[in-house]
């Protein structure tokens, strides 16, 4: 399947306001340059900084934002090197920061990549092909209870313990079939019926764990809103109830300001509110979107902007 950016429309409407008169766009999970692309035509006075840790990644959005010629600066790492990686390229303040969070569809339609449960290829779900641990080591070289843990809370499976069971007494699992297989044998019928494909949360989980991507999130988050100028702007698209809690959360708990009980006659924490929140709640795919791409469906955005104020912790 074709790669197309979720959400393009409300992502440019709420990124352009900060970048009209210029400046730097960040795209952290800059994928196959969906996003990138639609925000430099819209704003031609802003310049990119793209990151991902695929290299296909890379290479193919290299090919896609050639028009823009110096306006992009491409760089292979993950968002949770975020400021790091802009000190280094001298790019920081920047006025736009995007997360599009999850898997892509040509990672998705790779059977060598192994991150379908639709198609037969290795235990990988490696983000990074460089990085030394794949799903194949999650899957043979977990404990019972470690196992049962990742697909409990990063699949929210309520059947984790029997699929753990199961892939235990299976292993060694060779591919991805033989697990999805393996899955579906260890839920009951009756539930396998609905809900999509029996092996859909046990794989999320996996391709979580992984690539440690909540871990990358959470220390993602606050660098976003330390890199922009006040003004600037951080969008957050997300698909998975666990990174749309950890944004929410994070965006909410910079918005607040003063953290002192109610009944304190004064501030004594010292605290402000770094960022705005731009919308109350997610923005969703319209019904023609998720109709055209139907990968969108779960997809929620969620958007702040920096405020000029920062945050002091008073007196210790």
């Amino acid at each position: 399947m074709e790669h197309r950016p979720v959400l393009a429309g409300a992502t440019v409407e709420l990124l352009a306001p900060a970048l009209e008169d210029g400046g730097v766009f960040v795209d952290a999970t800059l994928g196959r340059a969906g996003h990138a692309v639609a925000v430099l035509s819209r704003a031609p006075r802003a310049s990119l900084v793209g990151i991902d840790r695929d290299p296909d990644a890379l290479e193919e959005s290299e090919q896609a934002l050639a028009p823009f010629g110096d306006r992009v600066t491409l760089v292979r790492g993950r968002f949770a090197e975020l400021a790091s990686l802009l000190e280094r390229l001298g790019a920081a303040p920047v006025r736009g920061v995007l997360f599009d969070l999850g898997v892509s569809s040509p990672q998705l339609d790779d059977p060598g990549r192994g991150f379908s449960f639709r198609s037969d290829g290795p235990l990988d779900m490696r983000m990074d092909p460089a990085q030394p641990a794949s799903a194949e080591d999650v899957v043979n070289r977990y404990s019972e209870g470690d196992l049962a843990r990742v697909i409990g809370r990063l699949g929210e499976e309520r059947f984790a313990r029997r699929i753990a069971k199961a892939i235990v007494q299976a292993r060694p699992v060779g591919g991805t079939s033989a697990l999805a297989a393996l899955i579906k044998d260890a839920i009951p019928a009756a539930t396998r019926r609905t809900g999509g494909h029996p092996a859909r949360r046990t794989f999320q989980a996996l391709r979580l764990e992984v690539n440690r991507e909540i871990d990358e999130l959470a220390a993602a988050l606050p660098q976003a809103i330390d890199v922009l100028e006040p003004g600037g702007r951080v969008v957050a698209i997300s698909y998975h109830s666990l990174e749309d809690r950890l944004v929410k959360r994070r965006f909410v708990e910079e918005s607040r300001g003063c953290t002192c009980p109610p009944d304190f006659p004064v501030c004594t924490c010292g605290a402000e509110a770094r960022v705005r929140i731009l919308v109350k709640r997610p923005v969703r795919p319209p019904e023609l979107e998720q109709a055209d791409n139907p990968r969108s469906a779960s997809a929620k955005l969620r958007a702040a902007e920096r405020l000029a104020t920062g945050v002091s912790h008073g007196p210790s």
